[in-house]
């Protein structure tokens, strides 16, 4: 099948008798993303389904069934639970607290003003300290967040954009400390810029140094920390801010594309820096649908890496780690959401991935307690030790439904590419609020949907009970705060103040200049340069990011 070419929706041949019997529930189905769902899949529906080219086996060629040839059965994926809050202790108290409960790799949170390059003490983080994430100020901060665990031995994800060249080299230089080559440290950086203009909003700069930083990251992950992955790109906030799976798809890829065209331009072999790409997706309650994007994720990225680029095998996996969905827990009966992240961790592991985040059931109301992180977890040890799904490789491939529909989300993220590229690519879609109407669309269009009760929400607008809330919140310790801005503190007075302003300035000038960002970035926290100085300096130089203001 030509990669171009649409599934045709092709209607049902059985009997007409037995279907007309009995009245169904509504006029029309239709997934999550406005596929219409038949009463029935049968061979007619995939007749131009070639398995060879479409399906193949785990770890060939296009990969829908997964990059690796035992799935499973040789490893489980990765346990990897979101965490973070408050100061670096109380974080890494919890990071502690989940490994020994079984999680098998770190996934770091951190708060707004990290996450926007500010110090805690800015006045326009104010307010702002470890509400959604881990507050670090400093490579101080990095080393306490991590002190006792074995990061050389463990992988660690962190999910930071417009700051991450900055908190990538913290994490870098903390474990230098401690004797660690940074050769021997596994891990991710999200770093995806393009996703943050029209999703989740943490970004600094303008486009062209953001890409600039992150292409120095590759360049420098390349030579020398072979083992990180040094962009995860993210589907998952896109996701959040209203998209459809079909958005979540087709935006995704073409921002991942946008990064190979970018490392090229740099002068990267693609060989050298694609296997080290990942990627981040969200998983949602349209079961089926979830699985069919997955699937069709790798198909679409092997094809294009292929006939793109001209990559090699290993270059054409898509690999990726899923959170179940944020937005699709309710704050009324929370309990519920252990029901949906269940489900929405079944359709991840069903569709392949290779780590995973389970939601908590209290995470419409505040930051995870003891008690919903550790269900949270046991959530998908219950999934990998006794459902039996991890024994079998891509258990739903070969479904009429399955394959229908995987090359229907394949056919639609093909249509944006199409888009895309018409409007001048994906930058100039970022620039022109493309992207951001799209997605807005979309989530005006869920929100009538629920609204007028046309989706129902169990507990949200139907099934409706007035009831006090009777699970545990977590509550921050208020004095966290202080110890951070205490250290914070100390840090400034203590520091080699010559130093750190010949750093920073050896900074400055590089980035005036076209040099590798990231070994003057690494003198400057080496030296307990401040989050809010070293992103300082380069917002000078880069200036700031305006959003374009849609009607």
């Amino acid at each position: 099948m030509s990669n171009r070419q649409k599934t045709k929706e092709v209607k049902p041949q059985a009997s007409k008798s037995a279907f007309n019997k009995v009245q169904e529930r509504r006029d029309s189905f239709a997934t999550a993303s406005g596929i219409p769902v038949e009463r029935i899949y049968t061979p007619a529906h995939i007749a131009d389904f070639d398995p060879r080219n479409d399906l193949g086996m785990p770890s060939e060629f296009p990969f829908t069934r997964g990059v690796h040839n035992t799935g499973y059965r040789g490893r489980l994926w990765t346990m990897r639970m979101f965490s973070g809050f408050g100061s670096a202790e109380e974080s890494n108290a919890r990071y502690k607290y989940l490994l020994s409960h079984g999680e098998t790799g770190l996934s770091v949170a951190f708060d707004f003003p990290t996450l926007s390059g500010y110090d805690t003490d800015d006045p326009l983080a104010r307010g702002e300290f470890g509400k959604c994430g881990v507050a670090v100020s400093s490579l101080a901060d990095m080393e306490i967040l991590f002190e006792g665990i074995a990061v050389d031995k463990i992988t660690t994800s962190m999910t930071i954009n417009g700051p991450a060249a900055v908190i990538w080299a913290m994490y870098l230089a903390a474990a230098e400390k401690r004797g660690i080559p940074i050769a021997n440290l596994g891990g991710t950086i999200q770093n995806d810029i393009l996703k943050e203009y029209v999703a989740q909003n943490s970004y600094i700069y303008p486009p062209q140094p953001s890409i600039r930083l992150i292409v120095d990251t590759m360049e420098f992950g390349t030579k020398h920390v072979p083992l990180w992955n040094t962009i995860s790109i993210s589907g998952y906030h896109i996701r959040e801010a209203g998209a459809t799976g079909v958005q979540e798809l087709a935006f995704t890829l073409a921002d991942g594309l946008a990064y190979v065209q970018a490392g090229l331009d740099r002068g990267l072999k693609v060989d050298d820096f694609a296997p080290r790409l990942s990627f981040f997706f969200a998983a949602h309650n349209d079961f089926f649908e979830e699985i069919a994007k997955f699937r069709a994720a790798r198909r679409i990225w092997a094809r294009e890496m292929k006939s793109r680029f001209g990559a090699s095998e290993r270059s054409q996996w898509l690999r990726f780690h899923t959170q179940t969905g944020g937005c699709t827990l309710t704050a009324q009966q929370p309990e519920n959401n252990i029901v949906r992240t269940t489900l929405q961790a079944l359709a991840a592991i069903m569709g392949g991935t290779q780590s995973l985040h389970t939601n908590s059931m209290d995470e419409a109301l505040a930051l995870p307690s003891d008690k919903a992180v550790r269900i949270a977890l046991r959530t998908q040890q219950i999934i990998a030790l006794e459902s039996g799904v991890a024994s079998t490789i891509d258990p739903l491939g070969g479904s009429f439904y399955m394959e229908a529909l995987t090359s229907q989300m394949e056919a639609r993220a093909r249509e944006y590419f199409d888009q895309i590229e018409e409007r001048g690519g994906v930058l100039r879609c970022v620039e022109t609020g493309f992207f951001q109407q799209e997605i807005a669309n979309s989530a005006y269009t869920y929100q009538q949907a629920v609204d007028n009760k046309e989706q129902i929400v169990i507990g949200v607008n139907d099934y409706v009970a007035e009831e006090p809330i009777s699970i545990p919140i977590l509550k921050m310790d208020k004095a966290s705060e202080k110890r951070h801005l205490d250290r914070l503190n100390r840090i400034r007075r203590e520091r080699d103040q010559r130093e750190v302003a010949q750093r920073l300035k050896a900074l400055e000038q590089a980035a005036h200049g076209n040099e590798n960002l990231m070994p003057f970035i690494l003198d400057a926290v080496r030296a307990y340069a401040t989050l809010g100085e070293v992103c300082g300096v380069m917002r000078g130089v880069f200036g700031e990011f305006k959003a374009p203001v849609l009607v």
